[in-house]
């Protein structure tokens, strides 16, 4: 990461919409570093896809919560993995959570963050990814920004 550049950080759905839902612990911090500028945000179609389904069906009043967002300081949105790019993938993980690491793989994040286990169990596959996979609060005990 070049100096001066801003962490970059591939949010799975569960933690924007924890961010979302409760003012409270570390994905709401999270998405604070974000809007404060300190964090870069990446996210995929199918993150935003989930996201809105999971609204929708969990805690529809987010909604509006993630409109202001996506209109006020929208994320880096890229498009979802080619069937290629899901081959690592294949046989260990769904076809939707594939979808969503080869995502996470294809953006190039500095961190992909996440409450799932089962992204979790596979973080040390280093052959199939460059970047760390942590839950929320493991992020925040590393990451410090800098002082203003």
């Amino acid at each position: 990461m070049a100096s001066g550049a801003k962490v970059r950080l591939f949010l799975d759905t569960n933690v924007i919409f924890s961010g979302l839902y409760s003012n409270r612990g570390a994905p709401s911090v999270i998405l604070e570093l974000y809007l404060d500028g300190k964090v870069g945000l990446v996210v995929s179609r199918l993150v935003l896809d989930e996201l809105i389904v999971t609204l929708k069906k969990k805690f529809p009043d987010g909604l509006e919560s993630l409109r202001r967002l996506m209109t006020n300081v929208p994320p880096e949105i890229i498009p979802d993995p080619s069937k290629d790019s899901l081959q690592p993938w294949i046989g260990r993980l769904t076809a939707g959570d594939a979808a969503i690491i080869a995502a996470a793989a294809n953006a190039g994040p500095d961190y992909f963050i996440t409450g799932d286990n089962h992204f979790l169990k596979y973080r040390k596959i280093k052959e199939f990814k460059t970047f760390p996979i942590l839950t929320p609060g493991e992020f925040l005990s590393i990451f410090q920004p800098e002082a203003k």
